[in-house]
């Protein structure tokens, strides 16, 4: 069957940096740190944690309240996300309620915090008096698609992917496959999380979470580094419009970039525990379907997390395929680790490195640990032509993800 080409015309993004993906880029070019010490946390007894990366500047009452009713923080990042993705697209209401623009959008779950508002006003006395109507829009799973759809009026498909840490990655990669097979001509595509204690709690009961750098939190996290110590958690959503090429370029639509290939499995030998095989396999595949050799891979976006194991797994991965010629790094050091928002930030950030011939370095990368020594890791800015880029994402439960994104050339 003939594949369409998928193209990429707008892009959006809420990051702990602020709004837009213009600051997003700043930020991480100037080499900031988005990470700080959050109080709140001193309050949770057995958490060890007091970091975490929170989106700052949001005003809700930019969407209507009729909408804002049925969200929680993660649908409103994901929708201020979409917006901008949107008008960067130049995208009609017309087209946006054609049946044509679908919407693939994830979350790791269901609001946390309106959760745990429902659960404190019911179980002292079992009582459903003060439940509010808009709840269970907060917490079902498809929250942050559901709710972009209603504010834009998109008619098409919905998707909405719960893969944790690979959500924002396969969420893009099934837009992509959508468009592909000729099933929508646009969607909307990404993650969103909002932050709440018990995201940081999971990795700290894993041990998998920063502690050592709790009273110097810019310092933290600290991918592939000898002293890293382990995840910090974040918030906020990227949002991508994808398209078909042709309906692209009947609309003069701005291009950005295009996916070339995309592969997301199941590694079922742990599911806490990440696999270099099973990394491996996923790349492999990811470039089996792109129509270029792995030596064309300019430039690798890390999944880099900065536990011990996810680095060491993903690095001897990188490795077996690539060896130590493509320069390799990864964002969370800059960003701490946005959950289901992090595949697609993290995209953005990397499309527009390869849009500008700029490679952003691993943040507090001082001093490389032996054991992830084994690729191209770089200290400072690199800039040099970029064409074709791996980006990475693997999460808790064994889902690996991988896309592969080229400049668009109109050949």
């Amino acid at each position: 069957m003939h594949l369409r080409r998928v193209v990429i015309t707008g892009m959006g993004s809420i990051s702990p940096f602020g709004i837009g993906v213009e600051l997003l880029f700043e930020s991480l070019l100037a080499n900031r740190s988005s990470v700080r010490y959050v109080p709140e946390l001193t309050r949770i007894e057995g958490l060890r944690t007091r970091i975490a990366a929170l989106v700052p500047g949001i005003d809700p009452k930019e969407i209507p309240r009729k909408y804002r009713r049925s969200m929680s923080n993660m649908s409103i990042y994901a929708t201020l996300a979409s917006q901008e993705a949107i008008s960067q697209g130049g995208v009609t209401e017309k087209e946006l309620h054609s049946g044509n623009t679908g919407v693939a959008i994830g979350s790791t779950v269901g609001s946390p915090v309106a959760t745990q508002e429902f659960y404190e006003e019911f179980l002292p006395n079992k009582s459903l008096e003060t439940t509010r109507a808009t709840f269970f829009f907060q917490i079902m799973n498809h929250s942050c698609a559901s709710n972009v759809a209603q504010v834009f009026g998109i008619s098409g498909r919905m998707l909405a992917p719960s893969a944790a840490c690979s959500t924002g990655c396969q969420a893009i990669g099934y837009g992509y496959e959508m468009i592909a097979y000729g099933k929508q001509e646009m969607m909307l595509c990404g993650g969103a999380d909002e932050f709440h204690p018990l995201t940081a709690a999971v990795f700290d009961i894993l041990n998998a979470s920063s502690v050592k750098y709790n009273e110097r939190p810019t310092e933290a996290p600290r991918p592939f580094d000898r002293d890293r110590d382990g995840v910090v958690c974040g918030e906020g959503s990227g949002i991508l419009l994808l398209e078909s090429l042709d309906s692209a370029k009947s609309r003069n639509a701005p291009i950005v970039a295009e996916i070339i290939g995309f592969a997301t499995l199941t590694d079922p030998t742990n599911i806490a525990d990440p696999n270099a095989n099973s990394i491996e396999i996923c790349i492999r595949k990811a470039l089996t379907e792109a129509p270029i050799a792995q030596n064309e891979i300019d430039y690798i976006n890390a999944h880099a997390t900065g536990t011990i194991q996810g680095d060491i797994a993903e690095s001897e991965a990188i490795r077996r395929i690539f060896g130590d010629k493509t320069p390799t790094s990864g964002l969370k050091g800059h960003l701490g680790h946005t959950m289901a928002a992090s595949g697609a930030i993290e995209t953005i950030a990397t499309i527009i490195m390869m849009q500008r011939g700029i490679l952003i370095p691993t943040l507090h990368l001082d001093s490389i640990d032996p054991l992830c020594d084994n690729i191209f890791h770089f200290r400072s800015r690199v800039e040099k032509p970029i064409r074709t880029i791996l980006k990475n994402n693997f999460a808790l439960g064994g889902i690996n993800s991988c896309i592969i994104l080229r400049r668009y050339e109109d050949d």
